[in-house]
């Protein structure tokens, strides 16, 4: 199980290839907390505001951002190995393709249990309603989604105490799981379980828990790469499990829990469903500022259609959710009830969750209030094209740069120009300025470049 070593530990599954970015400033232009800088012509992630959404890995032209992930051979490092499986990942097929094929095949690949994750959404239901008696802040946020988690952490610390203190269905699910492995006698040290995510933030998330001193999950498999094994062993085997009775032990709530408006069919009250982080965002200023009407409950996702569009999905999400809904129709009648003799309330809440501000101006109060002055005289000056052109995705965000001394004045190119010609800067120095910024001889004639003559000679 991984655990928080330091409270200031944020781990990030999406990394920076070097030797592939080419600087091309997409993913600086969609991540939604400005955490992404240009220097030496390469993107550059400033771990304190990155959230793990993977906007900026979907953005990438050149697929220079990756998604890190743990050793698939990990798993045979356990007696007893686990994989706890969203519905998505069984949406990812065709519906003629049973889930009981899918839980044998994932068998094939060296697990000795399959389980879906949704499996426990019923502890969920029950701890919404009493955590609506305790806690009085309106809407309540879902605990759902990481990527959402952070972004409020970040950028929205004044509604932390909105979040609902119920951990999300991968941990309870691997808690549930791992305490009915140690019922049957298995050793907890012989039990080893994998969460097949669908997207980056979860990995972030079981890497270094929000709310939570350890995750009870093992490790974590990419989605895409279970997905392309799984397909190989059903096309050598189209009749796997054909024969077998449907495991999962999951209710039509529980299918439905991972995209859009799933979670929030069963709430009382009014309760809004709002996907992608970017209308996620919107949305949150809008509920910081006061600017909407009384609202019960708010499920928030970071991506378009939840999870099944998450980063790591291989199929369409549509036709994910499609699938999911057809499946779900079949699941009407089941309703699963939550054992409290597995788990009690305790193991299901989160502890107290903080806020992770992106990045003090400075610790002493007074300097950061006259950094803060600084920043605003900056603002004067700096054209509020929002151009990209210095390396940093605004003028705020340049502005801030500059009065922590991570850039200067002169990184404006407009800035630039009046420079030289009041001869405060001289031409040679100028160009200095751009090369460090975006990498020597990048203003080079280049005609294999995306879109010139000979792109593809």
């Amino acid at each position: 199980m991984h655990t928080k070593t330091e409270e200031t530990y944020f781990h990030h599954a999406l990394k920076v290839l070097d030797e592939v970015c080419i600087g091309c400033t997409h993913c600086m232009s969609v991540c939604p907390t400005g955490a992404i800088r240009i220097l030496d012509g390469r993107a550059q992630i400033k771990e304190g505001r990155c959230i793990d959404c993977g906007e900026c890995y979907k953005a990438c032209p050149v697929h220079a951002i990756i998604v890190e992930q743990d050793d698939f051979e990990e798993i045979l490092e356990y007696k007893v190995r686990v994989a706890l499986v969203p519905s998505v990942l069984i949406g990812q097929f065709p519906g003629k393709i049973p889930a009981s094929g899918i839980y044998s095949a994932t068998n094939e690949l060296g697990f000795t249990h399959v389980y879906e994750v949704e499996s426990t959404v019923g502890y969920i239901h029950s701890a919404y309603d009493n955590e609506k008696q305790k806690n009085k802040n309106r809407p309540l946020i879902s605990s759902f989604c990481p990527a959402v988690v952070r972004l409020i952490q970040v950028r929205f610390p004044s509604l932390i105490g909105n979040i609902i203190g119920v951990k999300p269905p991968i941990d309870i699910s691997a808690l549930y799981h791992r305490r009915q492995l140690q019922a049957e006698g298995y050793q907890d040290k012989d039990i080893g379980i994998f969460y097949v995510t669908p997207c980056a933030a979860k990995i972030a998330a079981v890497k270094s828990p929000v709310g939570e001193e350890r995750s009870p999950v093992d490790g974590v498999i990419n989605m895409k790469f279970m997905y392309n094994r799984i397909l190989q062993i059903l096309q050598k085997h189209p009749d796997l499990g054909q024969n077998a009775m449907d495991t999962g032990h999951v209710a039509a709530d529980g299918i439905l829990w991972c995209l859009t408006r799933g979670e929030i069919a069963g709430r009382n009250g009014r309760a809004l469903a709002i996907d992608g982080i970017h209308n996620v965002s919107e949305f949150l200023e809008k509920l910081e500022n006061e600017e909407t009407d009384r609202i019960d409950f708010l499920e928030l996702r970071a991506c378009d259609e939840s999870c099944a569009g998450g980063i790591l999905i291989s199929g369409n999400r549509f036709l994910t959710v499609e699938r999911l809904n057809k499946r779900a129709a079949g699941y009407r009648h089941q309703e699963l009830k939550p054992d409290w003799q597995i788990l009690n309330r305790e193991d299901i809440s989160l502890d107290t969750i903080r806020p992770r501000p992106m990045e003090r101006l400075d610790n002493d109060i007074s300097k950061a209030l006259a950094k803060m002055e600084r920043k605003r005289r900056l603002m004067c000056y700096l054209p509020a094209f929002d151009c990209g052109a210095c390396g940093a995705p605004t003028c705020q965000a340049l502005a801030e740069d500059i009065v922590q001394g991570h850039a200067q004045v002169s990184s404006c190119i407009f800035m630039q120009q009046m420079m030289v010609k009041t001869k405060t800067l001289s031409v040679e120095h100028a160009l200095a300025i751009t090369a460090k910024i975006w990498g020597e001889n990048r203003l080079d004639k280049d005609c294999s470049k995306s879109g010139a003559e000979d792109e593809n000679s």
